[in-house]
């Protein structure tokens, strides 16, 4: 069963980008990993030769299909995740990825792109978010995502203690006293807001700040404004050790939950304002100049080759989605037919999915990617995009 999408989901891609530095081809899998069942092992068996004998009938070379095979095989006995993705290249499993929903059945492919689009079903529908836990001292940082919440570290502020103010007069030092400790929880503030905007990427994630509302406050104000649109406050959560976190976990999933509604609200309404103007950028307009839409793939390929393209709009069953492209070997090198690629003076074309293709240039852009849910309507064939300029 794949996961719905009933909210939309902005894709981070941040981690597939070492799959940009291999030429291929790839083999991809996609595999579940649950042992529930009292056969587990016998199945886990079964599944691994599924995989060797597709990747074999595909194509793979020897050494490729091998390391699939030991990555498997060494699967841990419990605590596996659903299901996995594994992409290896030349002999090497280069990303063993965990899936927050299990696949429907094996899969396992070799093409000149790494299939990579299985990843927006698989992933998880709620969007990634950083999370910092605010005091006067500093602030610890998480990052939560489909997979659960990664301890990301602290960032520790600036303190001042008075030395021996407990024994002067009040009237004489109190207010020197304040002065050097609210100088100091300013400075804190600076290098907590420096700090998250250093770690949270331009793309729209979320930010949500917990802990005390004064210093809250203070962090929010300093914080980039690209970053403070996309930054929450929620009121339970603390630093304090034993705090409860049942209060904090659930303000954040509200906040995940809303925030995912109104992206992909906002996006739609940005894509359909620009593709309704005179002068719209889609597919079949050859007598007007672009707008700042996309629509259908010979529109979106030609902003892409162009790094326009802010946010890729993709449907989970997008007609345009499986339809064959040609790559050179740049992240931007795509054309619609080898004669196009050759004009434009890619080396070795070959062809590919354009939606593995189209994601392996927003991975190098670091363009933002929303999944369209299917009760959504989004772009014609399922494939549009919000450009960053028009021409």
């Amino acid at each position: 069963m794949t996961a719905s999408h009933p909210l939309g989901d902005t894709m981070d891609l941040d981690f597939l980008k070492p799959l940009l530095e291999r030429p291929g081809p790839w083999a991809s899998v996609f595999v579940e990993t649950s042992r529930e069942t009292e056969d587990a092992t016998q199945i886990q068996k079964l599944r691994d030769r599924a995989v060797a004998r597709q990747l074999v009938d595909e194509g793979a070379d020897p050494a490729t299909v091998r390391a699939v095979a030991e990555r498997l095989r060494d699967e841990p006995v419990s605590g596996a995740p659903p299901g996995r993705a594994l992409f290896a290249e030349a002999g090497e499993v280069v990303l063993d990825l965990p899936l927050a929903t299990a696949p429907p059945g094996v899969e396992a492919t070799w093409s000149n792109l790494p299939h990579i689009a299985p990843l927006l079903r698989l992933r998880g529908d709620e969007p990634v978010c950083h999370v910092a836990l605010i005091d006067r001292t500093g602030a610890d940082l998480e990052l939560r995502g489909p997979l659960g919440v990664q301890d990301m570290g602290h960032t520790e502020g600036k303190t001042w203690q008075g030395r021996g103010h407990r024994g002067l007069p009040a009237d004489r030092y109190e207010w020197h006293y304040n002065n050097k400790v609210e100088n100091a929880w300013e400075e804190t503030a600076d290098i907590i807001a420096a700090e998250l905007a250093r770690r949270c990427p331009p793309n729209g994630s979320l930010l949500v700040l917990a802990g005390d509302a004064r210093e809250r406050k203070a962090v929010r104000d300093r914080l980039p404004q690209h970053l403070r649109n996309n930054t929450v406050e929620v009121e339970h959560g603390s630093r304090a050790p034993g705090a409860s976190a049942e209060s904090l976990d659930r303000e954040i999933e509200e906040a995940r939950a809303r925030h995912a509604r109104e992206r992909i609200r906002s996006a739609l309404d940005d894509f359909r304002r620009a593709r309704g103007r005179p002068g719209e950028h889609r597919a079949g307009s050859v007598d007007a100049a672009p707008g700042p839409a996309a629509e259908g793939v010979p529109a979106v390929l030609e902003a892409v080759r162009e790094h326009r393209v802010a946010t890729l709009l993709l449907g989970l069953d997008a007609a345009d989605a499986g339809r064959s492209v040609w790559v050179g070997p740049g992240a931007y090198d795509i054309a619609l037919g080898r004669t196009e690629a050759r004009n434009w003076g890619f080396r070795r074309p070959k062809e590919a999915r354009a939606d593995d293709a189209l994601l392996r240039a927003c991975v190098a852009a670091d363009s933002e990617v929303l999944v369209v849910p299917e009760e959504v309507k989004g772009p014609a064939g399922g494939l549009g995009a919000v450009l960053r300029w028009s021409t």
